[in-house]
């Protein structure tokens, strides 16, 4: 069904009006061979706090962007190629239901869908596209997942000291390596994470120790199903980041 609409005159004005819909800012989608799955409003969690984004879901890759004006302008254009993406589903918690994550090398987020029919629909087309693309190439799905960031919300003192409280002096910050909310002097080291940026950036001295010394898989990310903790270090909760944006 994909390669019978790859060229059709349907998707091809349905791709060009998603282009339009991002305006100038926003990079080019019509390709050779792409076609438009599906579309519909999933809710994210951010830094701050759940928010809506709209989703496009191609067969080749996922984009998703802040919602101006509903089905008529997104702003924020993000496109991730879903030859690198995992998916693994989130039990409910609390108001938080229908959830899935989406985890790539360079950026892991959590998304959440109105229904549990949504959210199996979603998962079902992904995994999909993913299965395609990658018997198409030959390739193995990827192993290296960037943190899912714990959310601001969840975290009233640094995760690693368990002692420093947060304030607007205080500020919070993210671990790129475990997505740990942790406190200024907590993640003063800077590591080379290829994977998610050509400079070095912010990780706590918990991983920044694991990694110089090797023993990377002793931590793991910071939520899978759910929030889960290191070994040989206490936690609690917490979440934010200064070289982030901040509405997501």
């Amino acid at each position: 069904m994909v390669d019978r609409l790859a060229n059709s005159e349907a998707n091809t004005r349905r791709i060009s009006i998603v282009e339009n819909c991002f305006g100038a800012a926003g990079q080019p989608l019509t390709i050779p061979g792409r076609v438009l799955i599906g579309e519909g409003v999933l809710t994210k969690l951010c830094r701050k706090k759940p928010k809506a984004r709209q989703f496009f879901l191609f067969n080749d890759i996922l984009v998703y962007g802040n919602i101006v004006i509903q089905k008529k302008k997104y702003n924020k254009q993000h496109i991730i190629p879903l030859e690198n993406v995992t998916i693994d589903s989130i039990q409910d918690e609390g108001d938080l239901r229908n959830g899935w994550l989406i985890k790539t090398p360079t950026k892991s987020f959590a998304v959440y869908a109105a229904t549990a029919t949504e959210k199996s629909e979603w998962m079902n087309h992904i995994n999909k596209c993913v299965s395609d693309l990658l018997s198409k190439s030959g390739k193995t799905p990827s192993n290296d997942h960037a943190a899912v960031w714990v959310p601001d919300s969840e975290a009233a003192v640094c995760m690693r000291c368990q002692k420093a409280k947060f304030t607007p002096v205080n500020r919070r910050h993210h671990c790129r390596k475990c997505g740990f909310v942790v406190c200024g002097p907590c993640s003063e080291k800077r590591f080379l994470l290829p994977s998610q940026s050509s400079k070095p950036v912010r990780i706590c001295d918990f991983c920044f120790e694991l990694l110089s010394s090797g023993e990377l898989a002793a931590c793991p990310p910071a939520r899978s199903d759910s929030y889960s903790q290191c070994p040989k270090s206490p936690l609690n909760d917490v979440s934010d980041d200064d070289d982030e944006d901040s509405s997501d």
